[in-house]
């Protein structure tokens, strides 16, 4: 497995303690998803200002949001590592979540990354259903690596 990681913003401390934390979340969405971990990821921290950005240009939504995942295609094109895709995280609006859920950036940022990483591996939260599906997989893989959210609501 290899991850790429771009920061791209100056707002918040993305340190080693962290980034080793978040590909320990992107290995374990592989496990759980009982993927081997021959895949390629890139993580880029961006500010709101770059998400908006994004958002407008690839969704066709003209608002901030927290989290954006890039999906590749299945082929691989030959490449022995095949890239599963790109996840893109606001640090500005996960601090502010952060803040707003009662929990450290470092759950906030973990959480985020393991919800892109199943939007990687094709799973959507457009049904009920589908959500039910996927939020289970994320709460697999945050209660696998110990992070909980510091509230009590669980």
């Amino acid at each position: 497995m290899k991850v790429y990681i771009d920061n791209r913003q100056d707002t918040q401390e993305i340190d080693e303690k962290t980034i080793d934390l978040l590909k320990d979340v992107i290995e374990e969405c592989l496990v759980v998803e009982g993927r081997d971990l021959n895949y390629e990821i890139s993580l880029s921290f961006v500010t709101n200002e770059e998400i908006k950005n994004l958002n407008k240009e690839y969704r066709n939504v003209d608002a901030v949001t927290d989290v954006l995942s890039f999906p590749m295609e299945e082929d691989s094109n030959g490449f022995y590592i095949p890239m599963l895709g790109d996840i893109v995280i606001s640090t500005d609006r996960a601090f502010q979540q952060s803040k707003e859920y009662g929990h450290s950036f470092s759950r906030e940022i973990s959480y985020l990354t393991a919800h892109s990483m199943f939007h990687l591996m094709g799973y959507d939260h457009e049904t009920e259903e589908e959500k039910k599906i996927m939020r289970a997989k994320e709460k697999e893989v945050m209660r696998s690596l110990g992070i909980f959210k510091e509230t009590k609501e669980e």
